[in-house]
């Protein structure tokens, strides 16, 4: 139910159980942590099959324990360091659990017709620790108790002026801009690329010399 394909530099994972919304059991996020994990450097999309990229968790397997379990964290954490650069290629609506790995994504993209919620306070659950952190450095503190602690539900185009969404793309084209978002981050060293992503989670890069200067003629 997790697709893996490698393209070059290129690591496409996908949530394929579009007969269950993608909601997640526990097998699947652990394929997911390994997919994250032994992605080969460049870049990592993760999507979903169907209309719907996540539902979060299976609703059986959330009852018994599953919304409460530490591998949510470890799938977010694996996506937050990786030295890839991580994109949601988001095909549909986003929900639940399935916030944390996205969130921890280093760019979004989405379908016009996306919906984004976190129904945690309805269900009676706490989100996952990192998440409200993460969607707070994105949206601001105000918006994210909008998703939060008053449950709301947005649509894409809100996502985007939220600064959740990075950018919109029809379903035809989704996967296509996503490949092309990657482009540079596959073609660049390894070293580069890790340092730039580094200093953009605002880590000092200790020996790097700043190309910033260096004009094309």
């Amino acid at each position: 139910m997790i697709r893996v394909a490698d393209e070059g530099g290129l690591r496409t994972v996908t949530i394929d159980r579009p007969e269950k919304a993608n909601s997640l059991t526990g097998d699947m996020l652990e394929a997911l942590v390994e997919a994250v994990e032994g992605a080969p450097g460049g870049a990592l999309v993760l999507t979903g099959e169907g209309k719907v990229f996540s539902a979060g968790a299976d609703l059986d397997e959330a009852r018994a324990g599953l919304a409460t379990s530490p591998l949510w964290e470890r799938l977010s954490h694996a996506v937050a360091e990786s030295d890839a650069l991580t994109v949601a290629a988001l095909n549909g609506t986003l929900a639940g659990g399935a916030f944390g790995m996205v969130l921890a994504c280093d760019l979004r993209i989405a379908v016009p017709g996306a919906k984004f919620f976190y129904p945690v306070m309805k269900l009676g659950y706490l989100p996952q620790p990192s998440d409200p952190a993460r969607l707070a450095a994105l949206v601001g503190r105000g918006r994210a108790r909008m998703l939060l602690l008053a449950a709301q539900k947005i649509e894409a185009g809100e996502a985007v002026a939220w600064g959740l969404v990075d950018r919109l793309a029809e379903p035809d084209a989704l996967m296509d801009e996503a490949a092309a978002l990657c482009e540079a981050a596959v073609a660049a060293e390894p070293k580069v690329r890790a340092g730039i992503k580094a200093m953009c989670r605002g880590v000092t890069v200790p020996g790097v010399i700043s190309g910033g200067g260096d004009l094309p003629s």
